[in-house]
């Protein structure tokens, strides 16, 4: 879990696509016990869908963190987290995908039967404010809810 996104990977691999290559970031986090302590592991993806219609390389990371949230119903605090790590992310890469569609993703469904409900209006003015863009959140935002989600498997096994 220790590998760090190259962000002059990133750069490279992106200068060398067309002007319609589309750009999508995503955060997803994971609540996990250890020693009675609850962590979080957040995992960012930067999914580069290479021309809108050849495919796509995916970069990711993952940082494990103390989780401080009270409620495991309501994690107001562990989402938020995923929404500034996203943000971070956007600021980082913001050069380098500056001539290219870029969205950014949040893993938080506006349904209130499900607890990320409670962020939904904080996530997307934080995400406005900070990114000058509008997110996605559920159903449209794939690079949260399926990329970012896998990336972190697909990391753990590579560690």
């Amino acid at each position: 879990m220790n590998k760090r996104i190259d962000f002059e990977e990133v750069r490279d691999f992106i200068s060398k696509q067309g002007p319609d290559t589309k750009i999508y970031l995503g955060a997803d986090s994971e609540r996990i016990i250890i020693d009675d302590k609850w962590y979080a592991d957040y995992t960012v993806a930067i999914v580069v869908h290479i021309n809108a219609c050849n495919g796509c390389k995916v970069f990711g990371e993952t940082t494990r963190e103390r989780d401080f949230d009270q409620r495991k119903d309501k994690p107001t605090i562990r989402l938020m987290n995923e929404v500034i790590k996203v943000s971070e992310l956007f600021q980082k890469i913001s050069e380098i995908v500056e001539d290219h569609h870029v969205e950014v993703h949040l893993d938080i469904n506006p349904n209130e039967m499900h607890g990320s409900s409670c962020v939904v209006q904080q996530a997307i003015g934080y995400i406005r404010g900070t990114c000058n863009v509008v997110p996605m959140i559920k159903p449209k935002a794939f690079a949260a809810s399926y990329c970012a989600d896998r990336m972190k498997e697909i990391l753990s096994k590579v560690a």
